[in-house]
Parts: C-alpha cells; structure tokens; sequence
C-alpha cells in the first residue's frame, strides 16, 4: 500500500473515531439492487378534555412502505423511491366507544378504488444522508393523499449528529434539535416555530384567541448506517384562552419499522442527472414542497344566502342583543355571508325590513369579506339622509371588528371622506379609523397606504381643529390607535391644552403599555401633577398621578405624591390617598414592589397621614376568578368640597394569562355644579361650564361621549320635559372572537381549528338630578348574551371528523348610584347586582369514513343564581339608611 493511502486510511480512522467520541453516527445510505421494506402505522386521536363527551375521534392506518434506490451522484445525493402498498384503515364506531376505554374492536374503512390507486403511485426524494434535500411528486394527485405521502417522508428526514437547525417537513418549516447517543437519535421539534403558507388568522386581543400547547418528538434508530425504525409522537391541546374546559386534545404517532432481512431489488437507473432519472420513471413528476398543501373542506350541510333569499319572506330575524338565540344568528349570517357573492349580499340589505337592516348591517361589516365591504360601500350613503342609527351599526362593529383588514379601513376612510356629516356620525367615525389603524399596526400592518391615510386623516383634522370638543375626538382616535409615534403630540395637548383636552390627552396616555411611558412621558406627568408650570383642573392632575402609579412607579414619585396630598382639597386627597393605599396592596400592581421603600418613611407611615376625612372613595376587587381568568371590578368617586359628585369611574378588567383587557369603563362627569350651589371655584382653576356627560370604553375602544346636558337652560329643559327613558349607549352585536388556524400534523394529516364568538350587547345609562330633593341617581345596565363555538376538523384520505364545543350565556347587570345632598355628610349608595345567568354547552363528535357516517352529543345547562356585591362595609351600612329613609 502506497504512503498516501496509508495517510487516508489514517486521517479516516481517526474521524470515525472522533466522531463516535462525540456521539454522532456514520453517514445514512441505502445500499443499490436493495429493497427495504417497512411497516408503517399512523395512530391519531381527537378528544374532548373535560367532561361531559360524547367520545373522540380514533384513526389507525397500516401499510407497507417500499424503499429503493435509484440513482447516486458524486457528492452522495441519493434519489429514493418510496412507495405505499396494501394500506389499510380503521376507526372506532361511537357505539363501541366508552368514556373509560378504548371499547370494542375496530371497524374497517373501505376505500375507494381510485383512492387505491393513488396511494400506490411512488413518490421520489433527494436524500443524503437523512436529509431530504427535495420531493418529487404528481401536483395533480389529490391534496389529502399527497399530503399522506408528504407525512411518510417526513419519518426519512434526520441527521446523524446532535446540534438545532432548521428542517422542513409535514409541519412546515420548524426549529428542531438533535441528541444522538449510541444508535439513537432523538428529535425535538418546536412548533411553535414552524412556518408555513395561509396559517390562517386570529383576533389581535390574545384574550379572545386560542391558547395552543404544542410537542413533537421522535426516535430513530440507526444500525450499520441504515435506519431501523423511527417513532415521531406529537399532541396539540387548544382551548378557547376565557374557557380552557373547552379544551381539545390531538394526539398523533407514526411508527416505521424496518422488516428483515432487505430483499434484493432492481438495479440503479443510469443517467447524467437527477431530472433525466425522473424522466425515464412512469408518470410526471414535478419538485414539490415538503411542507403540507392546506386543504379546504367543503361544507355541503351550511346555509347559502342564495337559499336564505329564495325563503327570504319565512325567515324570522331575531333582533334583541341580550338573548343567545340573536347571537347564535348572528354567527350563521356572517358564515351564509362570507361565502356569498356581492349580488346577493346587496339584495338582502335592499330586502331586509327596516327594523332588521341594522343587524345585516353589522353581519356585513363583520364578514369582511371582498363581496360583503362591496356591498356595503354600494349600498350605504353617507351624503344621504339616511337614518343616524343605520350610519353607526356600520361604523361600531367595524371599530370593534377582532382582526380588521385594510379594505375595511378604505371603506370606512372613503365614507367618511369630504361628507357633511351629523356630528355623532362624524365623532363616531373618527375614533372607529383611530381603532382601525391601531389594530391593522397590532397585526404588523402599519405600512398599508389605508393605514397611513387613516393616521394622516386624524393628525391633520387635530392640527386644523378650531373647538376644544373637536380636539377631544381626535384625541379619543389617537388612544385608540395607541401608535408610539403619537406620544409627542399627546403630551403637548395634556401640557398645554384647556382642563377638558388636557384630560383627554392624559387619559391616552393611560392605554399604552408601559414600556411606552418613557421618562419624558413621566417628567411631563409630574409636571402636570405638581403643577410646576401651570394649574391644572383636579381631576387632570389625578389621570396625571395615576400614569406615575401604574407604569413601574419610583419610590420617589409615589412619596412626592403622597406627601403633595397634604396641600390639597379634603376630595381631592382623600381619593388620591386611598389610590395609593389600593396600589401599595394590590397583588397585581406594579407598585406593591416597593410598598417597603414607601412605608419606611416615618412621615407617611402613620395613621393621622392616611386618615382624611371625605366623602370620595377608590375601591377595587375581584369579582370573578376562575382558572382561566381573574374579572375586577373598579370604582372612583371624586367629590366636590360641598357634597356633589364631579367624576365617578367605574371599570371592569379582564385579567388573563398576564394579558390586561379593559371590558368596559364608564366615566360620568358632572361640572360646573359649584356655581349652580353657590360655592368658590378653586384658585387657579377655570370656572367651567353647568354640564353633565358621560363617556364609555369598551373592549379597549373608545367610544365618543354622550353629553346628559350642557348648560343650565339645558338642564331644566330636560329634566322638565324628560321622558324617562335611558340613554343607550351601545345596542347591537359584535363578532368579538374569530380565529382560523391550520395545524399540518406531521402525519401529513391536517387539523383545522376554529372559533367564532359572537357578542349582544344592550348597554344603556340614565342620569336623574332631582333639584327639589336634592338627589342624583345614576343607573347603568347591560344586559347581553354571549355565544361561543369552538371546533377542530380532522381531514384525511379515509376520514373526516369534528369535534366542536358550544357555550352560550345571557346576563344582565345593574349598577346604580344615588346621592343624597340634604343630608350632612351626603349620603352616597353604590349598588352592583347581577340578575340569574342561565347557561348552556354542547360538546359534539360528528365524523364521516366511507359510506358511513354519524353524530353524538353530550351537554350540560343550568342557572347561576343572581348576586349582590358588596362593595365596601360602609357603603352597605348608607344603602340600609337609605332604604329606611325612602320607606319612611
């Protein structure tokens, strides 16, 4: 033997034997004139987690698997063919499954025999040692058992060494990481990671999305460099993120075994390259991706509007927003309407009566489909009289739309553009583009040209604005948009803007997230706070004291703070005083953390400094708490000096998962009430206009305000000529959870996620002043229905199944508040009750294998009882002192 080949020989042990120290495995290969065969089985499961279920859905497939190789280059690339024989598939009958096992034996699918032929048709991949560097195959066949193939070939993708890279397979384009010891190799695959075309969508609020926990792991086993056997196992658990007794459970294994010993097979195929290999091979075979095709199923049981027209005149539409059965329908209209043509969504809103156009207006908007927004746009004109509340149904669900798209932003700028418009429908318009905007740039879809038009839109119409009340809608548009870039201009109208801008522009502020409050935003706070440069109207200084609090407060700040309140009016301090105590004790709070740094001052930590007197109050707490979520309940009260109520702010928050939701707020102010009872108005402070308003926020929207009455002539119109009817608020229903979601199963088989939450709402507010009794009463109720439906689909060649989870609720909830000032102190009643909740689920497994089909259901209903909270200890003792008085 020469020295040189004595060198090689050298230099090769000592790899091998490098690399066998540090783990990793020899090259994978197929030996030539070879063929392998291998037996596969496919095991997947869909169940519902908690109980009450009507059974799940149990898959098995078996074949044979053949592998030879056809052709080797140079560099090592082989061309496999892998071909599936004799496969067979079988599932569990729902009578023969049992909630506590598996139950009796199985039932054959019988499959068609075109589908026979199909699955026998090979398929070809470039392969170098475990990797698959490219799949061939027929772009024709059909996208299920394509599919099929694609999860098969997926089992040959490995690599003999440990380290994480980047592979794509069945389930797209994922982050995996290799462990290799002996003649194993593991594969961890993180699918969270995973890339892969039209994925789907889901609502930009994570609290109203689907939570999804994820695994994949596989292990391979490898002998004299060739593949033994590998196992891939995964499972998938969703769950509706406000409702996890919701959850569904998907697991999915695939096992290959190598049958011994290899059988001899045909020889190679000669030729120049790869392509003219395939060339010779029967069939056409094109390069196609390894990652899943997304497969769309067909619902040939779901309602066409074209049907729902031809019966137009028997179909009852339910209108009232507080019962589940409009929910319900309102779900089924957005699902007949995202299907259909625009012909026939214009013909049934020209179609529909009066008292129904609203709701298929709302359908419509929350459709969002092509047709759907076309229809719209052709059927509504804002140039004409057409009725105020036809106007603001289209206008509030698409500032409430889950994931709005850019061509609903368009429609809304278009309608809006150039139009003399009523002044409700111009202040609502404005803060649905400020929603919009900030909801396309949560879906990183800042750079839409409608999306820049709808920013310029609100920035130009605040610089040209000539009225303090313009100025504050275009502020309301900015909080609702909630851009970072905005920050600037809202700080200069909170410095220098008149008390009721300055307000607005605070309160922004407020709904960004911390990160966002940066030390410029907080000097500009305390600024405001300690009135350094300017005196600023009480509750201005109170939102600007509260940013402080609630974004990573210094030690520092809060005691400037606390120690500011011994100069102030006895209200004043004693709301901002309990605010703090409130935050210091929070367990949620961001300042419980340096609750010690503060009570370490000798001058704060003592009863007389937190002992004010005062009527106002801050109080918070839980009203709900279950696994999946903690619902709170807020509420400030500022008094003036004399007794009468100047702000009250009431909030109810969603905590869930570390996310913050705002459900709704509701701020009522009433100003100007000094002068009218003969008081002084504080030094440095404007004397305001007689006027009581009320504004709302809901689902972190806000809405424009609502004006009880402005002036004093106003006041006693209105409470001479008063109907005695409500105020509404917000009537109509709302599409709050809509989420689409492919999962490509390794397998090859795909599951599709759905939820579709649909939300009634009737929120109405009533102010009552009696001059005569010296009395105000406040009432705020919301009734409203909510109904959820939650559904996974399992789509392969031999069966398709869905299990879905329906929930409805109705409630009703009434918060009402009364004063009485003839009384010294005044005496104040707060009263939050919630009416019985009747509820319902419906857990459904409905599947369909050959010729046969069938569907079982399980549910549960029943009543909460309704509830009184008790707010506070002395609040319940002045409601009973009340109650005797009125009885008396």
């Amino acid at each position: 033997m020469s020295p040189q080949a004595l060198l090689e020989c050298f230099c090769l042990l000592c790899f091998s034997f490098l690399r066998t120290a540090k783990g990793d495995l020899q090259p994978l290969s197929f030996q030539p004139r070879t063929l392998y065969q291998y037996h596969y089985t496919l095991d997947v499961q869909l169940d519902h987690v908690a109980p009450p279920s009507p059974g799940g859905v149990w898959l098995r497939a078996q074949a044979s698997v053949h592998v030879r190789r056809l052709w080797r280059d140079q560099s090592g690339d082989e061309l496999l063919q892998v071909q599936i024989r004799d496969l067979e598939a079988q599932h569990k009958p729902d009578e023969e499954r049992s909630q506590d096992g598996p139950g009796g034996p199985p039932a054959e699918i019988e499959l068609s025999q075109e589908a026979k032929a199909e699955l026998q048709k090979p398929v070809f991949i470039s392969w170098n040692s475990g990797k698959v560097k490219a799949f061939y195959g027929n772009e024709a066949e059909s996208i299920l058992i394509s599919n099929l193939k694609r999860g098969i070939i997926s089992l040959l993708q490995l690599q003999p060494h440990a380290g994480t890279t980047v592979e794509e397979d069945a389930s797209g384009s994922c982050q995996v990481t290799y462990a290799v010891s002996n003649h194993s190799v593991t594969k961890t695959k993180d699918l969270l990671s995973c890339t892969k075309p039209n994925s789907g969508f889901t609502s930009v609020n994570k609290v109203f999305g689907v939570e999804w926990q994820p695994s994949s792991r596989s292990q391979y086993v490898v002998k004299d460099n060739l593949l033994q056997s590998a196992l891939a196992e995964e499972s998938h658990v969703l769950a509706p993120a406000l409702r996890s007794s919701s959850s569904i459970k998907i697991s999915s294994r695939q096992q290959l075994q190598l049958l011994s010993p290899p059988m001899p097979g045909p020889a190679e195929v000669s030729g120049q390259s790869l392509e003219d290999v395939l060339a010779g091979t029967e069939g056409r075979h094109q390069p196609l991706g390894m990652a899943s095709l997304p497969f769309r199923r067909v619902c040939t049981s779901c309602p066409s509007l074209r049907a729902h027209l031809k019966a137009f005149d028997r179909w009852g539409v339910k209108t009232d927003p507080s019962k589940v059965a409009t929910a319900w329908q309102f779900q089924r209209f957005i699902q007949m309407l995202r299907s259909a043509k625009k012909r026939d969504v214009l013909e049934l809103l020209r179609r529909a009566p009066e008292e129904t156009r609203p709701f298929v207006v709302e359908a419509a908007v929350a459709a969002q489909s092509t047709a759907s927004l076309a229809a719209l746009s052709e059927f509504l004109d804002f140039s004409k009289e057409e009725p105020k509340s036809l106007l603001e149904k289209f206008l509030y669900p698409a500032a409430f739309s889950p994931r709005p798209s850019g061509e609903l932003l368009h429609l809304v700028l278009d309608k809006l553009d150039g139009k003399q418009l009523a002044p409700e429908i111009w202040e609502t318009g404005i803060v649905a583009v400020g929603s919009l905007v900030g909801k396309l740039c949560q879906q990183k879809l800042c750079g839409l040209q409608e999306v820049e038009r709808g920013l310029e839109t609100i920035l130009r119409g605040l610089r040209s604005a000539e009225e303090d009340p313009e100025v504050v809608i275009y502020l309301l548009a900015l909080g609702n948009a909630m851009l970072p870039g905005t920050i600037p201009t809202l700080l200069e109208h909170a410095e220098e803007g008149p008390a009721a801008v300055t307000t607005t522009a605070i309160s922004a502020l407020r709904r960004f997230p911390a990160q966002n409050i940066s030390s410029k935003v907080k000097r500009a706070m305390r600024r405001i706070f300690h009135e350094k440069r300017k005196s600023y109207e009480k509750t201005c200084r109170l939102a600007a004291a509260e940013i402080l609090l609630d974004n990573h407060p210094s030690p520092m700040d809060v005691i400037n703070i606390l120690l500011a309140t011994q100069e102030m009016e006895t209200e004043m301090a004693k709301l901002l005083l309990l605010k703090v105590q409130n935050s210091l004790h929070a367990h949620h709070h961001p300042a419980r953390k340096i609750r010690k740094d503060i009570m370490g001052v000798p001058q704060i930590n003592n009863y007389h400094f937190f002992s004010k007197v005062g009527t106002s109050s801050s109080f918070s707490g839980p009203l709900t708490v279950t696994q999946d979520l903690l619902s709170t309940f807020g509420l400030d009260l500022l008094f003036l000096e004399g007794g009468f109520l100047r702000k009250s702010i009431s909030e109810f928050s969603l905590l869930s998962r570390g996310r913050r939701l705002r459900a709704a707020q509701v701020t009522i102010e009433a100003q100007g009430m000094e002068s009218m009872m003969g008081e002084n108005i504080s030094g440095g402070e404007e004397e305001p206009e007689l006027m009581a308003g009320m504004s709302v926020t809901f689902f972190d929207v806000q809405l424009r305000p609502i004006v009880f009455f402005q002036g004093y002539t106003d006041l006693m119109a209105k409470v001479l000529l008063s109907s005695g009817e409500p105020t509404s608020v917000v009537k109509g229903n709302l599409l709050l959870m809509d989420h689409h979601q492919v999962i490509p199963l390794q397998s090859g088989l795909q599951v599709t996620i759905k939820l579709q939450g649909g939300l009634g709402l009737d929120i109405s507010a009533d102010m009552d002043v009696g001059i005569w009794e010296q009395e105000l009463k406040t009432s705020i109720n919301t009734r409203g229905s909510l109904s959820m439906d939650f559904q996974a689909e399992l789509d392969s060649p031999f069966l398709q199944a869905t299990l879905r989870s329906q929930t409805e609720v109705e409630t009703s909830i009434h918060f009402d508040t009364t004063l009485r000032f003839s009384s010294s102190p005044v005496l104040m009643c707060l009263q939050l009750r919630e009416e019985q909740v009747p509820y319902r689920e419906i857990f459904t497994v409905s599947k369909s294998a050959g010729s046969q089909s069938s569907t079982t259901r399980k549910g549960r209903r029943g009543t909460m009882p309704g509830r009184e909270f008790a707010l506070h200890q002395t609040n319940s003792k002045v409601c009973n002192l009340l109650l005797t008085l009125e009885k008396e």
